[in-house]
């Protein structure tokens, strides 16, 4: 039975009935702020005691430097150095004069001025898996990761809103590493305008890519080194060592204000203390190390405190990701991060070996201990597999609509006068009526629930209709329609043919190998 609307209720709807209501929803996931109270693992005075011991760490044991500048950088700061065997012992004093000096806040540029972000404790930036030698996808299946794949993957990454960083999601394996750089960044600069990811493997390599990026973007010399305008994503060598190309990317990420992401990859039981909380100390410490190393190089450089931090299957060996373990180094990774005060990434992820249920699980697990531990940027939050060897490309999809369903959250529920809705919604529906008709109704039925892109909830016979189609054949047919009918962001043809030059100069010159 339908019930009747009240003539107050149908004048109130003929008053706005001139006016359609949008025919699609407006969102923006490109500011966001984590509306979750961040949880706690360890309480507060055993994470003191966590970051007293990495400081220990580094001043009794010290951490190994394998680059000579870097050596150099640390002895002159006043550290306890050993020439035989590279080892540098970083006093406490040292260390927390660089933590006073590293911003709290970071305003990060992107090409376009929306696409722009701050990253501090409290904000929410999404990144795709990253660095995989692999791509996967269902008519194609499993193989190495070609050029072509790198375009895709850049693509969709700019589709969707929800990521605000680009990944270097899978390494172009027919692409000659002493050219690779050339095609990344030209292919950044040309197809999206978020922010740019450039790998730190040599001094050569990293000054290529920013004089690409100035040259497509037109900056000056003042203006690139007066905000961040790409990053780069730092591992150390765990245990307690700074190799010579995460060094010296430390380094010249930092003299040209550029944002590091510190990540030391420590799995509990392998290259860390089995525990989470010997593992996270552990963590603690390189990171500290690498932080200091970019405050002596340049004091006030952004740079993001970073951990990615899991267990090993102790049956094989391998790495295993969203696990509890993983999820609580999280949590324990973020009380450290707010300790310090500074902006923070950790990272989701799978070991599943295909786009099944256990990659679902395992990501989503370890992304809501990201999100729990109140993370400021979630790498690897999208299309990871096999422990990142592969990155697939329904997977990728799938992941997104998680996102974009916790940037929904994110944006937070509104309960205003139109939202509670006494005259649109409650005074016009009869006791056991239905509000389908109502007006408020009618003005947001378009635009009040957000629309999957994979996800689909029709009933039985109508999915059975549609050819009884699961999550995996959807999401390929999502991927190929974004593909298809991606459109770039209008680009400056004067600078892009300047960046073009500059690329086939170098090429010409024989590029720049990567170094080690």
């Amino acid at each position: 039975m339908v019930a009747q609307t009240s003539e107050r209720g149908r004048r109130r709807r003929g008053r706005g009935a001139d006016a359609a209501p949008p025919v699609s929803r407006d969102v923006n996931y490109r500011q966001l702020k984590n509306p979750f109270p961040a949880m706690e693992v360890f309480p507060a005075d055993q994470i003191a005691d966590m970051h007293e011991t990495a400081l220990r760490t580094l001043e009794e044991l010290g951490v190994k430097v394998l680059l000579p500048e870097a050596f150099r950088i640390f002895e002159k700061a006043g550290a306890r150095v050993d020439e035989n065997s590279q080892m540098v012992f970083v006093g406490r004093d040292i260390v927390e004069a660089a933590i006073a000096s590293a911003p709290k806040s970071i305003a990060c540029r992107a090409g376009a001025r929306h696409r722009d972000f701050t990253l501090e404790l409290g904000s929410l930036v999404f990144q795709p898996g990253a660095g995989a030698p692999n791509a996967t996808d269902l008519e194609q299946g499993r193989r190495p990761a070609t050029g072509q794949d790198y375009l895709d993957f850049l693509k969709l990454t700019h589709h969707f809103d929800v990521f605000q960083m680009i990944s270097p999601q899978v390494e172009p394996q027919d692409v000659p590493t002493h050219l690779r750089h050339y095609f990344t960044t030209q292919a950044q600069m040309e197809l999206t305008d978020k922010f740019p990811f450039f790998f730190s493997r040599g001094t050569p390599q990293v000054l290529d890519c920013f004089e690409m990026l100035s040259t497509a973007r037109g900056l000056s010399d003042d203006a690139f080194r007066g905000n961040p305008h790409c990053y780069t994503i730092i591992n150390t060598n765990s245990p307690r060592t700074l190799d010579i190309p995460m060094a010296q990317g430390l380094i010249d990420f930092a003299r040209h204000g550029q944002m590091s992401i510190i990540t030391p990859f420590t799995l509990m039981g392998a290259m860390a203390p089995i525990t989470v909380a010997g593992a996270i100390t552990l963590s603690h410490a390189e990171a500290l190390a690498a932080l200091t190393l970019t405050q002596l190089a340049n004091p006030g450089a952004p740079v993001c405190y970073g951990t990615f931090t899991s267990n090993v299957d102790m049956k094989s060996g391998a790495p295993a990701f969203g696990t509890p373990s993983h999820f609580q180094a999280s949590l324990a990774a973020g009380q450290l991060a707010r300790y310090l005060g500074l902006p923070w990434r950790s990272a989701a992820g799978s070991a599943s070996n295909t786009n099944d249920v256990q990659a679902a699980n395992e990501n989503q697990f370890g992304l809501w201990g990201c999100l729990m531990a109140g993370a400021t940027v979630i790498i690897h939050s999208a299309g990871w597999l096999e422990g990142g060897l592969t990155v697939s490309f329904e997977k990728l999809v799938c992941d997104a609509e998680v996102l974009n369903m916790v940037a929904e959250l994110c944006a937070g529920a509104q309960a205003g006068e139109a939202e509670i809705g006494f005259d649109t919604a409650l005074r016009e529906v009869e006791p056991s009526g239905h509000f389908f008709a109502s007006s408020q109704t009618m003005e947001r039925y378009n635009t009040e629930f957000y629309q999957p892109h994979v996800h689909d909830y029709a009933n039985f016979g109508t999915w059975a209709e549609r050819g009884s189609m699961d999550a995996n054949q959807r999401a390929t047919g999502v991927w190929k329609g974004i593909l298809h009918d991606f459109k770039a962001p209008t680009s400056d043809s004067d600078r892009l043919g300047a960046l073009h030059d500059f690329i086939a100069r170098r090429t010409a010159e024989g590029g720049a190998p990567p170094e080690s």
